[in-house]
């Protein structure tokens, strides 16, 4: 896809398939115009020059003081004992020895 061209109708089915959506006729157009909406503010964005940002892995590297004051009001990370598995297991209403058995939620 070049940098003018805009996502067709039957990209759109492709994603929603890949996705798993079942998209209503009036929703297609409506999926492609925000698809080609969000593909334009991307090309905005490609236009910046940005040689001079270095790379970063997370924001918070450029919060500088503020992530300190954020982390003291965190909760420290400590090891505690979790529930039972016996127990646990024996009130769930489907259940092998290790595993909850739930319904089937996708369906291919």
């Amino acid at each position: 896809m070049s940098n003018t061209e805009n996502v067709s109708l039957e990209e759109v089915r492709r994603v929603a398939e890949l996705s798993n959506l079942e998209l209503t006729a009036e929703e297609e157009p409506r999926m492609q115009h925000d698809l080609n909406a969000v593909l334009g503010y991307i090309r905005q964005l490609n236009e910046l020059d940005t040689s001079s940002v270095p790379p970063m892995a997370q924001v918070s590297e450029v919060l500088g003081g503020q992530v300190e004051a954020s982390a003291a009001a965190l909760r420290d990370d400590v090891l505690r004992a979790s529930l039972d598995r016996a127990p646990v297991m024996a009130s769930a209403p489907d259940a092998n020895d290790s595993f909850f058995k739930v319904p089937r939620v996708i369906e291919r």
